[in-house]
């Protein structure tokens, strides 16, 4: 049994609604007023109305290569990080001395040494802290690193681990790509980060700290989807694969995928009090609420979260995991289900006991 201590969401102090967002993104990167249509459509049904931004939303313009993005994803990244650990921590009750793995995932920026190696000493981390530094995991980064921790903790059941999530997606922004999945991706992503603190079965901690358990997580590829969703990585930085095939592959294989795994824990979807689901977008949750068939308030807090926030990638089951903790505590000893998908195509299923 793995429990979690807690959940600590950040954001950058830059908050924009989506239409001032939209009109900064026109100027930057659409000559043409045929594609100024297209991008006003594209946000206007994304389904975000705001977004928190790394950087003032006038510095965009200064950004012009992918050196210059990644040292800022670098600075802002190690900023929020450790904000996001620290907090976690303390509403944990756990010193930093006392973590022993820490597992940091991101997929908008490079940095080595890695994330929390570069915070470790401020936040008073060992020198002997086991560190996973995860990249290309994507969306799917925040549930994989759940799952994750709870692989060690069942082997280490008396210590202490720490999942770290950094997105900043809006240094990816590439202003010369007007291709549809550029202006999608435009239109979605937001920065973020947060961080999770989980026991093992014999910490102290185990037996009552506020969040539910982990009993049991589920990994799976999807052979012949690689080219669906990820990066094309160039001069320029990242530039997003983003297939309009990706609504079809989750009708077609994550439902089946979902209810396959319920079903080995004696579970169907109806028996599933709280759904923890990664907002890819409107079209993507629409997909999964369909071939899952789930009522309208199932995914309320996920399609919440979009609309304040919008996708922050690996960080986004995490802030939506904390508001469900806060604002919609399922029933003590009921099942969640915490899911995510990302490039591969993949998706992370992680079973959780309230």
């Amino acid at each position: 049994m793995t429990r979690i201590a807690a959940v600590h969401g950040v954001l950058p102090p830059h908050r924009y609604e989506q239409s001032e967002i939209t009109a900064a993104v026109a100027a930057m990167s659409l000559p043409h007023q045929a594609e100024r249509s297209l991008l006003d459509r594209l946000h206007a049904t994304s389904g975000v109305g705001a977004r928190h931004l790394a950087l003032p939303l006038e510095q965009y313009a200064g950004v012009t290569g992918f050196g210059q993005a990644n040292d800022l994803f670098i600075e802002q990244a190690s900023r929020l990080g450790e904000q996001a650990i620290a907090a976690a921590l303390a509403e944990a009750g756990i010193a930093a001395h006392e973590v022993d793995l820490v597992v940091c995932t991101s997929v908008t920026g490079i940095a080595a040494p890695s994330l929390e190696a570069r915070m470790a000493g401020r936040l008073g981390l060992r020198p002997d802290v086991k560190r996973v530094p995860v990249f290309g995991l994507g969306c799917v980064g925040g549930a994989a690193g759940i799952a994750r921790l709870h692989d060690y903790l069942t082997g280490h059941p008396d210590q202490v681990a720490v999942l770290l999530s950094v997105e900043l997606c809006s240094l990816t922004l590439q202003r010369a790509d007007i291709t549809p999945a550029n202006l999608v991706a435009g239109a979605l992503f937001g920065d973020g980060a947060a961080a999770l603190v989980a026991v093992g079965a014999r910490h102290r901690l185990a037996g009552r700290a506020p969040g539910p358990t982990v009993t049991a997580s589920r990994s799976r590829l999807y052979p012949g989807t690689e080219g669906a969703l990820g990066w094309e990585i160039g001069d320029s930085g990242f530039r997003i694969v983003l297939g309009a095939e990706l609504p079809e592959l989750v009708r077609l294989h994550v439902g089946e995928e979902v209810r396959s795994f319920l079903s080995e824990h004696d579970l169907k979807p109806p028996d599933v009090t709280a759904w923890v689901c990664h907002p890819g977008g409107p079209r993507i949750l629409d997909a999964l609420g369909e071939t899952l068939q789930l009522d309208a308030t199932a995914m309320e807090l996920t399609r919440r979260s979009l609309h304040e926030v919008g996708n922050l990638s690996s960080a986004s089951v995490l802030h939506i995991l904390r508001d469900t903790l806060a604002l919609r505590p399922p029933p003590a000893g009921t099942p969640g289900l915490l899911l995510a998908m990302g490039p591969g195509f993949c998706s992370e299923l992680v079973l959780l006991r309230w």
